[in-house]
């Protein structure tokens, strides 16, 4: 027995799913728009207020005594890599809201200016994409409302991403910060690229 299909609803059928795949792009190109934007107005709004809040400091004789690892609305403060061009607020959590709009300060491990081991994440398709180009003896600082924390870069590692042992105490005042790896994976990347720096001045 042979099967006919008239022209007529096979047209109408790549109609609607053309319709449909070009609403499914419109929606998730919308979608990119809104991240991008919502965080680089949250970075410009963070920084402002936190520049504002370190002048008022700065012009006080006497400023308040801040104490240590204070949070500000829940921002530990900003990470600079001079050389890379990289400057980011970074915000306490590492949860997907807040590592679309900023670099998470890992919990559970130290705040700038304390002994242990600050950890920092971003996504290697936004804030900490420069990582790519790293190296040895770069300088990495911390600014926060209690003073300016520099670091300098000692090792690279690839990893895997259970090997939370990166995030590990190892004396002394240390900086980790971590990132999805390969940087140009499609998808959600097999492993986590580390940065690790030691404390300066």
């Amino acid at each position: 027995m042979k099967v006919t299909i008239s022209g007529k609803p096979l047209k109408r059928i790549l109609r609607w799913s053309e319709i449909a795949l070009f609403t499914c792009a419109a929606a998730m190109l919308g979608y990119s728009a809104y991240v991008v934007l919502d965080a680089q107005l949250f970075q410009e709004r963070e920084s402002r207020e936190f520049e504002r809040v370190l002048d008022l400091r700065a012009k006080l004789l006497r400023p308040p005594d801040i104490p240590q690892g204070s949070v500000m609305n829940g921002l530990i403060g900003r990470i600079d890599i001079e050389r890379l061009g990289v400057s980011v607020m970074v915000a306490e959590g590492d949860d997907g809201k807040t590592l679309r709009r900023a670099a998470g300060h890992v919990p559970g491990t130290a705040l700038p200016g304390e002994q242990g081991n600050v950890a920092i994440t971003a996504h290697r398709d936004t804030f900490f994409r420069p990582l790519r180009n790293i190296q040895m003896d770069d300088v990495i600082t911390l600014a926060t409302l209690r003073g300016e924390y520099r670091y300098r870069v000692v090792a690279t590692e690839i990893v895997g991403p259970k090997d939370v042992w990166v995030l590990d105490s190892t004396g002394g005042e240390v900086l980790t910060l971590v990132t999805c790896h390969p940087f140009y994976f499609v998808g959600a990347a097999p492993n986590r690229f580390i940065v690790r720096a030691e404390r300066i001045g």
